[in-house]
């Protein structure tokens, strides 16, 4: 029988918010991870040491190995790859375990069967209690009620190694976490709900947030082409807006090319769907929002900017990835062009 030994991975920049996730992970009951790896994914040319406080609870159990700023998915690679544990639990450095967290763990993992190849935590996403979340935090709260996010993920080994671990071409923190678990169920793993909980705070967020997120509509392209028109139905995972973004950056597009024409009454028509379309957008993130002023006035601008950007990264995606086949892997699971990590232990 297959042991619940396990280690514990989180791909990290270095943000504050990593300490917080060592101190919850080293103060709650139950057995501790034999091994906690840090991938510290800044770039190269970011050499200093990793801002991180490690506390005594961990002290030897920590590998910190260099992720070269190739994104979370490769630095899950580089450290799942690093361990020897049959169960690797896969941490966000932004997430909180709870008191019981291992003891839950170790619990979820001994009730695992044979063909289970993965286990999922409970995500808690706190909001506030005195108003009514931003656009931002809902966004944020829908962590709580996602599929197979790897916030708080536990997979095992042999499932890993079967499909290759995560594809390295989803180079933001978005839609690797389904692409892996939508393989890992094709090559005939299961994956079951856990008991343990896990808390993701929300991270502030400047204005522009929102729109940088709609590079994941790249993402979704190459979703599509490795997973089929229907992954969505299979992720249990929203559509978005898309089409309607799509429809309201074409009617911008035609009423500026109809002016430069000069046909004046065409593009009044277009102009008036680009209008109509950008004010029921925004008013679909503002009407369940907070609506203080700033709110407003953000939600006002990035509701004029988000269209356009998400179109063009679709396309984007589309161009790139048209020719996308399944993750390469080799004989060990591992892809042919894996480099060595840089170690350092703590």
């Amino acid at each position: 029988m297959i042991g619940t030994g396990y280690s514990v991975v989180i791909p990290t920049l270095g943000r504050p918010s990593l300490t917080a996730c060592l101190h919850a992970l080293a103060a709650c009951s139950g057995p501790p991870p034999r091994r906690v790896v840090l991938v510290d994914d800044r770039p190269l040319d970011d050499c200093r040491p990793l801002p991180v406080a490690v506390p005594e609870a961990l002290r030897g159990r920590v590998l910190t190995l260099a992720g070269c700023g190739n994104g979370p998915a490769a630095a899950r690679n580089i450290g799942w790859r690093s361990t020897e544990e049959p169960w690797v639990a896969f941490l966000d450095d932004d997430v909180l375990p709870g008191p019981t967290w291992a003891a839950d763990l170790t619990a979820d993992l001994r009730a695992a069967g044979p063909q289970v190849g993965a286990v999922q935590g409970r995500i808690r996403v706190p909001l506030p209690e005195d108003r009514r979340p931003t656009d931002g935090e809902r966004g944020t709260a829908g962590l709580a009620t996602a599929l197979w996010i790897t916030a708080d993920m536990a997979y095992r080994r042999a499932a890993l190694e079967s499909v290759g671990g995560f594809d390295e071409r989803f180079r933001r923190a978005f839609r690797e976490d389904a692409d892996l678990a939508l393989r890992t169920l094709d090559a005939g793993w299961t994956i079951s709900m856990g008991r343990r909980r896990t808390t993701h705070p929300v991270r502030p967020a400047d204005r522009l947030a929102s729109v940088r997120a709609q590079a994941g509509n790249a993402d979704d392209a190459l979703m599509t082409r490795l997973h089929g028109r229907d992954w969505w139905t299979r992720a249990q995972a929203p559509r978005g807006r898309l089409r309607s973004h799509l429809a309201v950056t074409a009617a911008a597009l035609a009423a500026l090319g109809c002016a430069a024409a000069r046909r004046r009454t065409p593009a009044l028509l277009f102009a008036g769907a680009w209008a109509l379309g950008t004010a029921q957008f925004a008013a679909t993130r503002i009407l369940p929002g907070p609506r203080t002023a700033d709110e407003v006035a953000t939600m006002a601008a990035t509701s004029v900017l988000i269209p356009p950007v998400a179109s063009l990264h679709w396309l984007r995606g589309r161009v790139r990835y048209r020719a996308a086949r399944p993750w390469p892997a080799g004989p060990d699971g591992a892809p042919a062009e894996a480099a060595p990590a840089l170690r350092h232990t703590v």
